[in-house]
């Protein structure tokens, strides 16, 4: 079988769980030298043992830029020049509007928004031209949710770059395209809970408002990211691939 990705060099942000974690040992599988970056060393070094050889993990916040300038310079260091960039870093914050606070709003601006933008940015000049960039996005950002607004807000805001972005990079052939997922099982249930318990039920109410009453799998999310970073997508500038389980839709 070809592999999709042979000798490509990929960065995937927040690579240590979920989403993240499945696109790198989708990557690596398919040829991959792959990077993961997160804040969390003991989860990245869990997550290089799963993903095995032909990978590397450099912690770091995508928030802070002089960590984005580091992980970058080591990236070039070791590797070469990136091939492939998923930005997928983020972080999933819900209140009420009116108990929305100014802590929570900011944490969510900085990781999702400002991240993306500047993980881009700082990126450019360790790309190859002709180079894959993948941003993930949410359902969320144009369907209205209580307790959603300022989640949904920085994920409409990176479907946005996604097109602007592509805009400036074309004289470089660089593709910038979003990945949009709906509800997938991945950690973050866990993070918006207080037990296991608790968890499970969220992940089950989450999969009963899709038509498809289930919840994505995280193998499903990384296949829709393989297809963007790979050459099979070369006619893809600045789109979306929307895969919520009818969501949207229906």
């Amino acid at each position: 079988m070809t592999q999709k990705l042979k000798n490509k060099v990929a960065v995937v942000t927040g690579g240590s769980s979920g989403i993240g974690l499945a696109t790198a040992k989708l990557f690596a599988q398919q040829g991959a030298q792959v990077v993961i970056t997160g804040r969390n060393t003991t989860n990245l070094d869990n997550a290089i043992v799963e993903i095995g050889a032909n990978s590397l993990a450099i912690p770091g916040d995508v928030a802070n830029l002089a960590d984005l300038d580091r992980i970058y310079q080591t990236v070039s260091d070791k590797l070469g020049k990136i091939d492939v960039l998923i930005i997928n870093a983020a972080v999933y914050v819900l209140a009420p509007l009116a108990n929305f606070t100014e802590e929570q709003f900011d944490k969510l601006s900085d990781i999702n928004f400002k991240g993306t933008f500047f993980s881009v940015q700082k990126a450019l000049p360790y790309l190859n031209d002709g180079a894959s960039i993948v941003l993930t996005s949410s359902v969320v950002a144009e369907k209205g949710v209580p307790n959603h607004s300022a989640y949904a807000a920085t994920k409409a805001a990176v479907r946005s770059l996604a097109r602007s972005f592509s805009a400036e990079l074309l004289d470089r052939r660089i593709r910038v395209n979003v990945l949009t997922p709906g509800p997938v099982d991945t950690p973050v249930f866990e993070t918006i809970t207080s037990t296991k318990a608790e968890a499970e039920a969220a992940k089950a109410g989450m999969g009963n408002f899709t038509p498809a009453k289930r919840v994505a799998s995280a193998h499903e999310i990384a296949e829709a990211n393989l297809y963007l970073a790979s050459d099979d997508s070369a006619f893809m500038i600045g789109g979306e691939i929307l895969i919520d389980g009818g969501i949207r839709s229906l």
